[in-house]
Formats: C-alpha cells, structure tokens, sequence
C-alpha cells in the first residue's frame, strides 16, 4: 500500500548503515504506482530516521583479552580494511597505530587511512610481514581470497595469533582461529582499546620493525627505477610512476581503479595519503563499476576524479563517458589499452582466422569517444606524453580522456588463478 512506503524506505535505510553497511533492495510493486493518497496523509506516512547506525560497543573482557595477545607479541602486524575506512574512525586507528607503534598493512580501499609514507606503514615489505609475524590484529578487513584466507605459502610456516575487530560476530573464525574476537562498531573498539592500553604501552622490540623498515627500503630502492622510466611503448610501472607522482601532488583528487594488471599493479604502486580516496572494485572484483564511482565520486564531494581503467574493464560502462560529458563533471578517464584482456598478443587457440577471444582492436582510439560527446580526448604513447596530458586534464576540470598506449606485449594473467584454468585431459609429453 502506498502509505508502507514511508515505513519501507525507513527500514531499507537502517538495513544499510547499521551494522556491515552494504546495498539493500527495496520492491515497490508495479500496483502500487496506480494508488492515490491525500497529500497530508502521505507528508504523515514519511519516516524520519533516527540513530540509523547506533554506536556498539565491545564487551569489556574481549578487549582486555584483546590487549593480552598484543602484549604477548613479538612481531605484531595490524591489518586495516576497508571496514575501517567506511566507520571513519580515522583519529582512533591513527592514534593506535601511532601508539602501538605496531607496522600497518592497509587493504586497498584503506589506503590513505594513514599516508601510504607513515613509518609504520609495512605496504612495500608485505610479503615479509605476513610471513615473519607472529599475531595479526585485523582491523575491519576479512580473512577471504585477497589476504589467501589466512593460511597458504603468503603466509609462511611461523603460526599467529588473530586479534579481529569487525561489527559482524558471524566474521570471527571464518576462516582461521581467532584468538581475540572483538565485536563492535570500529571506532567503539578502537577506542575501548586505546584507553585500555595506559600510559606505558610497549613498542614492538626493535629487531621486527627494523627488519620491516629495510626490507621497505630495498623494496623502494630496487622499484624506483621501474617507476621512473621512459619506456615507449609504456609499460605499466612507467605509466603507473607517472600516476603516483600526479596523485601525490594532488592528494584531494579521488582515484577511481579497475582492471586486471592495471589494478593489481596500481594497487601496490600509487600511493594514497587521505581517508576515502581510492575506490576500486573490491572483493568480488566486479568489472564495470568504475564509471558508475566516478561519477557518483565527483557528484558527491565535488572533488575531481582521476579513473585508471584497464581497456577491459572501460568497455564494461565506457558509454558512461556521455553522463561525464553531460553533466560537465571533473573527470579524467585515464584508459591503459594494451589491446586486450591481460595481454594484445594472444593467439586464438582454434587456430582460425578470427584474432583470440581476448584480443581487441589494434590501436583503438578510445579518447575520440570522449570527443564525440564534447570532452577532450588525449593520446599518449609514452610516460611524458601520460603525464602532459593528465595534469591538463586536472588542471582544466573538463570530462577528459587519456589513452594511454601500453605495450602490448605487458601484462600477465591477473588474480594469480592460472592454476584454475582448465587442464587438457591430454597427457604432456
């Protein structure tokens, strides 16, 4: 009935932001279109929400318990998710990192949190980390696919203890045991923490975070070359220095990211220096959401985007550049078009005339579709060129598109799932 909508929208709201916030259908009934109310009637329907997302606190003895595996550590790691973006709770989680002093592995849409430069943070020495430490307190991030489920060669031989922060009791022990569940909301937890800690909490010993701060220099060393090339065509870690460079300058701009290697690597390669700012395509790993993002990015906060695509994945909502141009929204597309899914160079395995399933059109000008509509369009086939024309793109404002040309020849498969492709039954000889 017409009236329930009221009451309906008001319970698909709190079903939203309370608890793990996530997206809620609501059905409104092809009948219910044609029903009349009196206006009053209607105006008295509506529901005001009140303390949609109530504060829920820790039980007091999960985190003492908490506090007592921390203490007990020798090379702690804290694990942020991007549970802990969304509660932002960011004065609490900085000042128990900072406090702690214990190193910081963010997930990808936590990144920003902290700088991705703090001193703490352990992002460029992260298979040491997982492997060499002995407990791991997870703060708002799960135990699934992308951290190896807890368990595997990722994470080593030496066994841990898991503290787990997370509002959702039924995500403690999902995967591994968890020695100190904490449940509640995020900045509760954080806090009860915080204050449980005293005045003379101790620093991890130094031979851990000393371990981790060269490893991240060797790391940053032996990268900084890759990232600083010149390369034509561009490969990704070309391309991808020109990008970090562009977001350091720029650390108010969204990053917008989706793709294959053009996820996996930015991931790791641009850094964030604010909460909030990186949107990628999260656990599930959905294709065609960035379009959507960045646009939802910039409408929401009035801030510019930057959207690193992988050509795949700009083809799953690419027409989206239309609503960019529409609309006249601070948009810069950046399209890294190597021709193909992973790779332009793959050969169709039929042995037919038709190019691989996987390979697209040679030397696609994906920027004439942002012309098309109005935009500007850019073409870049080296790091110079990339960099030229983002920063343009930034600094005009206008819904912009760089393609930007990688070599095709770069790029792997993505996700490390090539033992999931099926086998020929066929013995190998």
């Amino acid at each position: 009935h017409a009236e329930d909508i009221g009451i309906g929208i008001a319970r698909a709201i709190r079903a939203a932001v309370s608890g793990r916030p996530g997206g809620v259908y609501l059905d409104l009934p092809a009948k219910l279109l044609g029903q009349t109310m009196d206006a009053d009637a209607g105006a008295k329907s509506l529901v005001k929400v009140i303390d949609a997302a109530p504060s829920q606190l820790p039980a007091p003895d999960s985190v003492a318990r908490a506090l007592k595996v921390l203490k007990g550590a020798k090379r702690p790691l804290i694990i942020l998710g991007k549970g802990a973006a969304y509660a932002q709770a960011d004065n609490e989680i900085r000042a128990l990192v900072e406090k702690s002093g214990i190193p910081y592995l963010p997930m990808s849409m936590a990144k920003g949190l902290l700088p991705d430069d703090h001193p703490l943070s352990a992002g460029p020495a992260r298979s040491l980390v997982l492997k060499e430490s002995d407990t791991v307190m997870m703060i708002g991030a799960r135990l699934n696919w992308l951290l190896s489920h807890g368990k595997g060669k990722s994470w080593g031989d030496i066994p841990k203890k898991f503290v787990h922060i997370d509002i959702e009791p039924k995500e403690m022990d999902s995967n591994v045991e968890i020695a100190a569940p904490v449940v509640g909301d995020i900045g509760s937890c954080v806090q009860a923490l915080l204050d449980g800690m005293g005045e003379n909490w101790g620093a991890p010993p130094a031979d851990w975070t000393d371990a981790i701060t060269a490893k991240k220099e060797t790391n940053i060393e032996r990268m900084a070359p890759k990232l600083q090339n010149n390369n034509v065509p561009m490969d990704y870690q070309g391309a991808l220095g020109v990008l970090r460079t562009i977001i350091k300058e720029r650390p108010d701009a969204i990053l917008v990211n989706e793709g294959a290697n053009t996820l996996d690597f930015a991931r790791s390669i641009i850094d964030m220096y604010k909460p909030r700012k990186r949107l990628d395509v999260g656990t599930w790993g959905v294709m065609g959401i960035g379009m959507g993002q960045a646009i939802a990015a910039t409408v929401e906060t009035g801030h510019p985007v930057l959207a690193v695509e992988g050509d795949s994945a700009f083809g799953f909502s690419g027409m989206e550049v239309e609503t960019i141009c529409r609309y006249n929204l601070p948009i810069c597309v950046v399209v890294f078009n190597n021709g193909g899914i992973y790779r332009g160079t793959d050969v169709n395995p039929t042995g037919g005339a038709d190019v691989a399933p996987t390979v697209f059109v040679k030397d696609a000008r994906y920027d004439k579709m942002m012309e098309a509509f109005g935009g500007v369009g850019f073409l870049a086939t080296s790091p110079d060129d990339l960099r030229r024309a983002v920063n343009e793109a930034m600094d005009s404002g206008k819904p912009s598109l760089v393609n930007a040309v990688i070599d095709e020849k770069a790029g792997t498969e993505s996700g490390r799932i090539g033992n999931l492709n099926p086998q020929s039954v066929v013995s190998k000889k």
